[in-house]
């Protein structure tokens, strides 16, 4: 078998890999068939130089080849005793792979590609460059599918040569005419100077790699100690606050218990007094009877005599001894009970401000600072985009949701978060954290941020007439939130920026401006709010009228 297989290597064409068909040989020694040779010099016509497809020797002029007989009885004996396997289907070039530039037909997969060659091999047609000492100065690299793009289009030389002053590669040959006087060095050269710029830049972004890892371990452990610390606030203060119900649920029992104690007490003492009333009544009742019965004696002796004798009355326990409160009896529990609870009540309120001023500290504590440039706040620039199934009918989206403008009634078709009554429309992103846009506006307009559940009906759905947006009323120069509009001064730039800080509770808005063309923009500060923020806001835009017969419009811009 090995014995075979070292006769077909022996006996297969070097280009297309088969045995040979109607062989010929070259005058450098190299034997390949009648039709693979023609097809290899007819595509070098063009260059006016023939060569070997093995050993790169040339040829001036075209040889003209004959077959070679005893090749050809040769090969013809070797297919009578029998042939190997040809080569499986995984050694041929798939449309992934780089093929071979010399084999015809079904072409094998390249295992190099030679950068002096401008060519790819196959591990057959690759031997002379191992065999041949021309050869083995060539440049070998992993198979390499666009090897004509180091060939120059002008010339058709191998670009060997970097122009540092073009910043390009090119041939000795440009180096003669439109590169002539430039810094110019050899391809390689520049290669080693730049894997060592781009060494020094791996190691500094691995550096930089090295050190947001730490950074990002230092946070991981920062947001358990957030957790572990307001996981220990919200035990602790509902621990207090039970404790408070509890002692709050004992004193209300204590003051029920001390009113029941004292109602048994003076409902027994006044039930004492109404006992005693009620013999004293019937004493003198039978008293009254008995004198009653006396008056009606007939004889004037007997009456007169008898007079003296009748039993004088006792002192009686009547009504000038008994005290009717007539405001009640426990009004003044009811008000010690009142005044509590007020004082109660402006202790909450008081040590609640103080409880959110310690969690605004909180947010201090956490919070980076506010940028203080204009490339700070570029750091957090955010791509919005608008949503339509929010827009008002009268405005129309364009230049892929981006803008926003003053049209006309337009067919939108009905949905729940569409605005009904007011120009408005809100953006597909939910914003938190640390958030930069611009836009360039026009006409009378409303920059925002709401709530999602903000109205969409009714007068009060406007962004900042409610307490679910916030809104800068750029035409007015005014701010609004819940109703309530502040004058600012707002100078005449077309573009603002918007900031957010979210978690701190930051709204930010700022004239964008530059002194002439080519000048970096400058930023003016406009308004700034400083509340709490309970949801992920959206961003707004109100637009109506015209200014200077400009659209009324707002774009989202991306900064510059």
């Amino acid at each position: 078998m090995e014995q075979n297989q070292l006769d077909r290597e022996t006996f297969s064409c070097p280009i297309c890999l088969d045995l040979l068909k109607d062989p010929v040989t070259a005058t450098c020694g190299h034997s390949y068939c009648m039709s693979c040779i023609k097809t290899h010099w007819d595509e070098e016509d063009q260059k006016q130089i023939h060569s070997c497809p093995q050993c790169r020797e040339t040829f001036t002029p075209r040889p003209v080849l004959k077959k070679n007989t005893i090749l050809a009885a040769l090969v013809e004996q070797l297919t009578k005793t029998g042939l190997p396997a040809a080569p499986a289907d995984h050694c041929y070039a798939g449309p992934e792979d780089v093929a071979c530039n010399v084999c015809t037909g079904r072409k094998l997969k390249a295992i190099k590609s030679c950068f002096f060659c401008v060519a790819s091999y196959c591990e057959k047609h690759l031997q002379p460059h191992y065999d041949s000492d021309p050869l083995k100065k060539h440049k070998l690299v992993k198979p390499f599918k666009n090897l004509r793009e180091n060939i120059c289009s002008h010339h058709n030389n191998v670009m060997k040569i970097f122009c540092r002053t073009d910043q390009k590669c090119i041939c000795s040959l440009c180096l003669m005419e439109e590169h002539k006087g430039h810094d110019t060095v050899s391809a390689t050269e520049e290669r080693t100077e730049k894997e060592k710029k781009l060494q020094e830049r791996r190691e500094n972004i691995q550096q930089r790699i090295q050190d947001q890892e730490k950074d990002v371990k230092l946070l991981q452990q920062e947001v358990e100690a957030i957790n572990r610390s307001a996981d220990k606030a919200v035990e602790d203060s509902e621990e207090t606050f039970t404790e408070l119900i509890r002692l709050l649920q004992k004193r209300s029992s204590d003051v029920k218990q001390q009113i029941r104690s004292q109602q048994e007490t003076e409902v027994s003492r006044v039930k004492d007094v109404e006992e005693k009333l009620q013999q004293e009544i019937t004493e003198l009742k039978r008293k009254d009877a008995e004198l009653e019965q006396f008056s009606h004696t007939e004889d004037h002796n007997q009456f007169l005599l008898n007079y003296p004798s009748l039993p004088a009355l006792s002192e009686s326990t009547g009504s000038s001894s008994i005290k009717i409160r007539p405001l009640g009896y426990f009004e003044n529990a009811t008000a010690a009970v009142s005044e509590l609870k007020g004082k109660l009540q402006q202790v909450l309120r008081d040590t609640w401000t103080d409880i959110l001023h310690s969690l605004n500290d909180v947010n201090d504590l956490l919070s980076e600072p506010e940028p203080k440039s204009r490339e700070g706040f570029l750091i957090y620039a955010c791509e919005i985009t608008l949503d339509p199934n929010t827009v008002y009918k009268k405005l129309v989206l364009s230049k892929g949701n981006r803008k926003v403008m003053v049209i006309g009634n337009q067919s939108y078709s009905s949905h729940p978060d569409r605005f009904t009554n007011q120009p408005q429309v809100l953006s597909k992103e939910s914003l938190t954290g640390r958030c930069y846009w611009e836009v360039e506006r026009r006409g009378v307009v409303h920059l925002a941020v709401a709530y999602r559940n903000t109205s969409r009906t009714g007068n009060e759905c406007e962004f900042g007439n409610n307490n679910k947006s916030w809104a800068l009323d750029v035409f007015n120069s005014k701010f609004g939130h819940d109703s309530s509009w502040t004058p600012i001064s707002i100078s005449g730039s077309l573009r603002i920026g918007v900031y957010l800080d979210h978690t701190a509770g930051i709204l930010s808005f700022y004239n964008i401006s530059s002194r002439k063309e080519g000048d970096a923009a400058t930023m003016a500060l406009i308004h700034r709010v400083q509340t709490t923020f309970t949801q992920p806001l959206y961003v707004g835009v109100y637009v109506e009228g015209f200014l200077a017969g400009y659209e009324a419009s707002v774009e989202f811009c991306k900064p510059r």
